[in-house]
């Protein structure tokens, strides 16, 4: 019996009994899969399904899970290739696993590998799979302590679990060997090798050298020197500012295989830069938070700064936001620090020519996908994404985003039933202020505590941006472009996909007012 539980005004929670279930109800979605549903999201116990609107309404969504839910009778046999995963049987925790199980080292190695495993859902790290066997009949407690530093490669188990890490990341699986596979490249056209419904099986190998090793573990990040350009119209970053990252709509469509959204915080305001320079409206963009960014122009260009409001000034002499201008060679533009919102965004004609990563040229600052955030010396090749002649007029109507109170639409979140009746009249009767923790990941909410109903803990479910979580403590998050793609925090409610920009521009100690979605 499958629950439908909503999520937002774009995404429906469908709640099943187990994993098994889970790995049927997803096969049924993927194999009836109709247009306008962007993401499928399967996870411990659910599967979040994620649409657009303007081509297949939440409504419609729903009578589709039904309908596939009422069509599975139990998990169909997978006629999948199987992908073979090499394995050293190393790990560091291997022995003392085996002692805390009553088996030797031997066995655990030999039923590991013997075992037929399905990938169940991804999380935690773009490619980190989480694989169940019905041939695997340990239930294996994390670590009392988690690791800093978890080696890329290596492959752990937990609960009922195995898994690797495609990076170097902290973790608490107890770890008991080491494979050479490219889990995750994000320049790769399928950059996920283990994607929800894989079938996998472990193959030992011999030991491998680190040489070896190295080539084959995909890293997950774009180093700088490849975005320095040699050739052509480009711009030197002198000072980025509090944080400067390229930006562009986003890697939509990915969170099955752990990869965030991302993209810029306030989309509106990118895509109007784009448009007033004449550019592709899905073109990259510079993102910068709370301003202080300076650049000089390698060319003549041509430049325009939307979002967050402060001075701008070019050579010296002001100039106008939400206004295209000509950049000569030469000229240092400098967007000073923001006195209303906190985020801004600067469009050069062709956009910004920096390499794709999972489709987007976007930075995640928390899976390290994309460029590296700018840094004082980093040259930005100018693309060739311009789409038409720049506007003879700016966009108008145009102003300073809010500072002092910002109003967020929401719509109702799949687990408000987990507080007490008096959560969700206090979370819209409440001002709330925005902490000091604010960043792309997400945002802290300072003002009452919601308190919980329920004891214990949920298991992680798929979560998207703008989803309000509520950690034991009371105090809400709101996720971010950024945020993880799966989560064990409750969410109460979720900000209507309209508001996200405008809540883009809060900055520390702005005041926010919940409304009900209309």
């Amino acid at each position: 019996m499958v629950r439908l539980l909503p999520f937002g005004d774009r995404a429906v929670l469908a709640e099943a009994a187990s994993v098994a279930e889970v790995l049927a109800l997803h096969a049924a979605l993927a194999a009836s899969r109709p247009d306008g549903v962007v993401d499928l999201v399967p996870a411990a116990r659910t599967v979040l399904v994620g649409v657009d609107p303007r081509i297949l309404p939440v409504a419609a969504a729903r009578a589709w899970i039904e309908r596939a839910a009422g069509d599975t009778a139990g998990p169909a046999a997978s006629t999948a290739a199987v992908v073979e995963l090499p394995i050293r049987y190393d790990g560091e925790d291997l022995s003392e696993l085996a002692a805390l199980l009553g088996v030797t080292a031997e066995e655990v190695a030999a039923r590991h590998a013997a075992a037929d495993w399905t990938v169940a859902f991804t999380g935690f790290a773009p490619g980190f799979g989480y694989l169940v066997s019905e041939e695997w009949s340990f239930d294996v407690p994390r670590r009392s302590s988690p690791r800093t530093r978890v080696p890329a490669g290596a492959v752990g188990v937990a609960g009922e679990f195995t898994g690797a890490y495609p990076r170097q990341t902290p973790g608490g699986w107890q770890l008991i060997g080491t494979t050479t596979a490219p889990l995750f490249d994000p320049a790769a056209e399928t950059p996920v090798l283990l994607a929800p419904g894989t079938r996998v099986r472990f193959v030992p190998a011999p030991p491998a050298s680190a040489v070896a090793r190295s080539a084959l573990v995909a890293p997950t990040s774009d180093g700088r020197a490849r975005r320095d350009p040699t050739t052509g119209p480009a711009v030197r970053v002198v000072d980025p500012g509090l944080r400067a990252t390229i930006q562009d709509q986003g890697r939509p469509g990915h969170a099955a295989e752990g990869v965030a959204v991302s993209g810029a915080a306030d989309r509106a305001a990118l895509r109007t830069a784009q448009r007033l320079v004449g550019t592709a409206e899905q073109a990259a963009g510079v993102e910068i938070t709370m301003g202080g960014f300076r650049a000089v122009a390698l060319a003549d260009l041509w430049f325009a700064v939307t979002g967050a409001w402060g001075p701008i000034r070019l050579d010296g002499h002001p100039v106008d936001p939400y206004t295209a201008h000509p950049w000569p060679a030469g000229a240092e533009l400098h967007v000073d620090w923001f006195e209303h919102g906190a985020r801004g965004y600067l469009a050069v004609r062709g956009g910004w020519d920096v390499p794709r990563a999972v489709g987007s040229r976007s930075t995640d600052t928390l899976a390290g996908i994309g460029p590296a955030p700018l840094a004082a010396g980093d040259t930005l090749a100018v693309g060739a994404d311009a789409v038409g002649a720049i506007p003879a007029d700016g966009l108008h109507p145009w102003g300073a985003p809010a500072d002092d109170v910002i109003e967020v639409a929401l719509a109702p979140g799949p687990r408000s039933d987990w507080f007490r009746s008096d959560a969700l009249p206090l979370l819209y009767e409440s001002v709330w202020t925005v902490s000091g923790d604010a960043d792309r990941v997400g945002i802290r909410l300072e003002g009452p505590a919601l308190v919980r109903s329920r004891e214990g803990e949920l298991p992680s479910e798929g979560m998207v941006p703008g989803a309000i979580q509520v950690p034991p403590a009371g105090r809400p998050v709101v996720l971010g472009p950024d945020g993880p793609v799966t989560g064990g925090y409750p969410v109460v409610a979720v900000v209507d996909d309209a508001s996200r920009d405008a809540l883009a521009q809060a900055r520390p100690g702005t005041r926010i007012r919940f409304r009900h979605a209309r």
